[in-house]
């Protein structure tokens, strides 16, 4: 069963996003080169604890950090560490709150100084493609019309989804039902209702979907060395137009 979210628990998810937001767009402006992807964690555990929040991946399944930073090649779960960011880097910025019970979750990839131009593409249509998913997070569609529509706008481009991890549901913990493919055919699964909230988050490689886990246990990369770029927003399915709890300014 999905779950649904009553109007005091989206006021809690909304109360929760809005410390995501805040805590994401500080950390946005730090990314430069030089940085290294400790300092950004560090700052980032700062940025939650004024905001009386929780970090929701510190501890989750052993997970040892407060962020998600995925660099170049790496597609998601990059821990961080002494890494330096260079000019030419894509960086990708992975953010989970808990705020009094209530899980949010947003990413975000960034470019640091000058990159390829076929890599900004590749940030673009990944950025496109959580658009166009959203567009399909409606009552009365169905699950997969999300996923089938990222999947035609990344292989449109000339780009593949990542097929080893998809997105989720999402409220009174981090990973709820159901799990959200970033592929598939249109018109198959749940149907989508008022009330459910899901983190949807298309993983997006320049060159073959597949991958691999490094022995951290938990950093994935590209299998062919290429590049990958992550965009996520927690949304919540309303009667009328999708309603993006974590959508970022600046």
């Amino acid at each position: 069963m999905i779950p649904l979210k009553s109007e005091a628990d989206l006021e809690g998810l909304r109360a929760s996003a809005k410390i995501l937001v805040r805590v994401m767009n500080k950390l946005r402006q730090l990314v430069a080169a030089g940085v290294t992807t400790a300092e950004l964690d560090s700052v980032a555990q700062k940025l939650i604890a004024e905001e009386n929040a929780l970090a929701a991946f510190k501890g989750y399944n052993g997970y040892p950090a407060s962020i998600c930073v995925s660099v170049n090649e790496e597609i998601v779960h990059g821990i961080p560490g002494p890494r330096e960011l260079k000019d030419g880097d894509i960086l990708g910025l992975d953010l989970g709150i808990n705020f009094k019970g209530y899980f949010t979750d947003a990413a975000t990839t960034i470019p640091v100084g000058n990159i390829d131009p076929r890599v900004m593409k590749l940030l673009e249509i990944t950025r496109k493609a959580l658009a166009e998913g959203i567009r399909q997070a409606k009552e009365g569609n169905c699950l997969s019309d999300i996923s089938a529509s990222i999947q035609r706008c990344v292989e449109a481009a000339g780009f593949s989804v990542v097929r080893q991890f998809v997105g989720h549901g999402i409220g009174r913990k981090l990973h709820e039902e159901p799990e959200v493919p970033n592929f598939g055919r249109p018109h198959m699964g749940p149907q989508l209702k008022s009330g459910m909230v899901l983190a949807i988050e298309p993983m997006v490689n320049m060159g073959t979907w597949e991958a691999k886990v490094l022995d951290n246990g938990w950093t994935a990369v590209t299998c062919d060395g290429l590049p990958s770029a992550h965009f996520e927003h927690t949304v919540a399915i309303t009667r009328g137009e999708p309603e993006i709890l974590t959508k970022l300014y600046g």
